[in-house]
């Protein structure tokens, strides 16, 4: 579903948000789909229900099950700001129910990939106030018909999804327009074409530029990886290595995809840096440490160049095993970044094992920034302590000039996002960093 350019959040500042998540309302929602729809753009929309939420208040109180909404809105924003092209909206319909739409064109197949992509994110365990919940998402997919207005679309939507809350067994999709799941192009089928691509050089990258804060000098950037299948269209990381995972086939695309950054990187000038981002595959290897160094060996690019990018996911299996693995690596010259930090547990027993380097604030911990002083009152806090503990922190997802100013004010040393350029191809990056 993802494009080479990150998305932008559809609903405006000063529009109606929920109390409890922050996002948008349900007539929020209707008003922009009604302009979408008004301007004759393409509208993909899922309406995402938690089975058996009430439960949770019923059995933990109020305050848990306002916790447990707000960290399902985290996961909805971070997952569209990275995966969805375009204009983009999430909003809390009511309930435990979240609508999340897009108006950019997408094939039927690359809408439930990321919708399978988005309930495997959901359905992931998380703490709040020291009770571990696992949520049981359901969604309902369709597109926008020719002719048809907001309303119609929300009624088709919740139609959908209310035969699909009560049926038993895993994460499961209901399509509106009465067709059934996606054809055309099965699970194994994915991973077989995902087999070739890697095998034929047809997986791409794209650099997300990140720039001093303090003078906006261009510092490098992080790579992405982007898969244009030949039937669904752009599919981004996340959905990406999911299929890579049930393939059994994540090690290998995590190399190529390394091997690739690096070859290209290597026409950049010295001083800027390469981020790569790391996979709990990756880290769970015995030989992570020596097979990493000696791939950038072959390469031709130095470690001290690079910066290793991981994320509490890729930690929770074994801190141990990963500290020692990124140690050896920063004894190399590598530096290590915490990435996407606010975005899950805030783990901060990882900044006392981990020999990190930076952290990297999720776009979420920007957001709201310029206009709720508690948001500001929160990102004053994790500079602090960055401060302390001698690590720089890169601020995710900056968007207005506004954001920039205070994130550089409140002394994070880097930013990247939409503001200055979305996720270049190698060449568009290459003449940026030469000004050619």
């Amino acid at each position: 579903m993802a494009a080479a350019m990150k998305g932008s959040l559809a609903i405006a500042e000063d529009s109606p948000h929920d109390v409890v998540t922050g996002l948008a309302t349900r007539d929020a929602a209707r008003v922009r789909l009604t302009r979408w729809l008004d301007d004759g753009r393409p509208v993909q929309a899922m309406l995402i229900g938690l089975r058996r939420f009430d439960a949770i208040n019923l059995a933990y109180g109020k305050g848990v099950g306002d916790a447990a909404l707000a960290e399902v809105a985290q996961r909805l924003k971070s997952f569209a700001a990275s995966e969805m092209d375009g204009l983009w909206l999430v909003a809390r319909t009511g309930g435990g129910q979240f609508l999340i739409a897009s108006a950019e064109p997408c094939s039927r197949e690359s809408w439930q990939v990321a919708a399978e992509q988005l309930l495997g994110t959901l359905g992931r365990s998380f703490a709040v106030q020291a009770t571990t919940l696992r949520l049981s998402p359901r969604a309902a997919l369709l597109r926008g018909l020719v002719g048809e207005d907001a309303d119609s679309m929300l009624d088709r939507l919740a139609q959908a999804l209310s035969r699909v809350m009560d049926r038993p067994g895993g994460l499961l999709l209901g399509w509106g327009d009465g067709e059934g799941s996606a054809a055309g192009h099965s699970a194994a089928q994915f991973e077989a074409d995902l087999l070739r691509a890697i095998d034929d050089n047809s997986i791409e990258l794209v650099f997300q530029p990140q720039f001093a804060c303090a003078d906006d000098r261009l510092l490098g950037a992080e790579a992405l990886a982007r898969w244009n299948h030949s039937k669904v269209g752009r599919i981004g990381a996340g959905a990406l290595f999911a299929i890579a995972e049930r393939a059994d086939h994540v090690a290998p695309l995590s190399r190529h995809i390394a091997r690739l950054a690096m070859q290209q990187a290597r026409a950049w000038p010295m001083d800027l840096r390469l981020s790569l981002n790391v996979t709990p595959n990756d880290l769970a290897a015995a030989d992570f440490a020596d097979r990493f160094a000696a791939l950038a060996g072959e390469c031709s690019f130095p470690l001290w160049r690079l910066t290793l990018e991981v994320t509490e996911q890729v930690l929770v299996a074994d801190i141990g095993h990963a500290a020692r693995s990124l140690a050896a690596l920063s004894a190399r010259g590598a530096r290590i970044a915490l990435d996407d930090f606010g975005a899950g547990f805030c783990n901060f027993r990882y900044l006392k094992l981990l020999p990190l380097h930076k952290l990297k604030l999720d776009r979420s911990m920007v957001d709201g920034i310029v206009t709720d002083p508690r948001d500001l009152a929160v990102l004053r806090g994790i500079v602090a302590m960055a401060r302390a503990l001698d690590l720089e922190v890169i601020a995710e997802g900056i968007e207005s000039e506004a954001q920039r100013v205070m994130v550089a004010a409140e002394g994070c040393s880097a930013y990247q996002g939409f503001l200055r350029a979305p996720p270049l191809s190698g060449d568009a990056f290459l003449a940026l960093a030469t000004g050619a």
